[in-house]
């Protein structure tokens, strides 16, 4: 932080109150005989982070919220109900950070977002900085929630013993980072990747590539191989025109082999159902300009999947954005998925569906 604080009392008072009021809904047209649902969810977040006293500071915040649904899960799945997709309130962070110019330790619950660990964790992460060009963050984490404006589940454990990573950036050459990475959940899976990122004036690039290995007693209870993922992406930037074109490759028989079991950041879609499935290619396109400060994008692909790429899931997604003032903004998302019956027992997805946000952040 740019301030400091003599005694703990002060960094209390010198501390920074944050929060946002979202309003949220969704209409869903379902195409394959399941009922047409329609939900809105309100969401209050508050926070407050200390000042720092010797290199220590502290943070706190929650969120909490109301679904108001028109049976939104239960049409379309009776097996899911509402409060199993969104608690009435939960404390998202909650931890203590030591930081100096080259290394910060941060434990409890906290925002994560790497390659494959995201949401929020109750996790001990350390980051060090031995120059301006290497950040290597070090972690573990046992327990995982999401808070978003339509979906607040509280911590759970994905796999028993928690999982470890090691990430690494690198940017000592010009226009180039190097993010490789190492992750091992016990008993569960390990896996390592690298990603490469090129970035110059008016064109960018995207290499990665990633590979796991299940442990095979958990493999065998849960019918999971194996598995590997490879990303290739171009991208362009031209004043306030942006496109991009990409392909997604997954291990033929085990998919991305258990990778995403803590997050993931390689599926462009809003919703994306088959891109980490064994044997599935994904091939998208992506459109973005900025006119009177709205943000208009347009996403398309294709995700074809199975032994003999038998299924096809195609998605567009169109999406709008407009900041009212500095702290007022509001989003517009339209999506149409066409799907083909997948062998999983979730049958179907073929359907449209709209979703507005507006929120207020201070």
């Amino acid at each position: 932080m740019a301030f400091g604080a003599d005694t703990i009392d002060a960094a209390f008072k010198e501390g920074k109150v944050s929060g946002n009021i979202t309003a949220y809904g969704v209409k869903t047209n379902m195409k394959d005989g399941k009922k047409d649902s329609n939900a809105g969810y309100g969401t209050i977040g508050l926070g407050y982070e200390t000042g720092v006293v010797k290199g220590f500071s502290a943070k706190t915040a929650f969120v909490a919220g109301h679904a108001v649904a028109d049976g939104s899960f239960e049409d379309s799945d009776p097996t899911i109900t509402d409060d199993d997709n969104f608690k009435k309130a939960l404390m998202t962070e909650a931890y203590i950070k030591y930081a100096t110019d080259l290394f910060s330790l941060t434990a409890g619950r906290q925002a994560i977002d790497l390659e494959w660990l995201g949401d929020f964790n109750e996790a001990v992460v350390a980051a060090i900085t031995p120059n301006k060009d290497t950040t290597i963050v070090l972690g573990y984490t046992n327990r995982v929630a999401v808070a978003d404006e339509d979906e607040i589940i509280d911590f759970s454990e994905p796999t028993e013993d928690g999982a470890y990573v090691a990430d690494i950036k690198y940017s000592g050459l010009q226009s180039v980072e190097f993010n490789p990475y190492y992750y091992s959940a016990p008993d569960a899976v390990d896996f390592y990747g690298l990603k490469t990122t090129f970035t110059a004036d008016m064109f960018g690039a995207v290499a990665h590539y990633a590979k796991s290995s299940v442990d095979g007693q958990f493999g065998l209870n849960n019918n999971e191989e194996d598995g590997s993922i490879g990303h290739v992406e171009l991208n362009t930037t031209i004043s306030d025109f942006t496109a991009a074109a990409g392909y997604i490759k997954t291990d033929k028989n085990g998919g991305v082999g258990l990778m995403d079991t803590y997050g993931d950041n390689i599926n462009p879609f809003d919703s994306g159902n088959n891109v980490y499935n064994a044997d599935a290619k994904t091939v998208y396109g992506s459109l973005g300009y900025t006119v009177a400060s709205v943000e208009l994008g347009a996403l398309y692909g294709q995700t074809t999947y199975g032994t003999n790429d038998d299924f096809k899931e195609k998605e567009l997604n169109l999406t709008a954005g407009y900041p009212i003032t500095e702290s007022l903004a509001t989003s517009l998302l339209l999506a149409d998925i066409d799907g083909e019956e997948t062998d999983s027992t979730d049958g179907t997805v073929d359907q449209q569906y709209a979703t507005l946000k507006v929120q207020y952040s201070f």
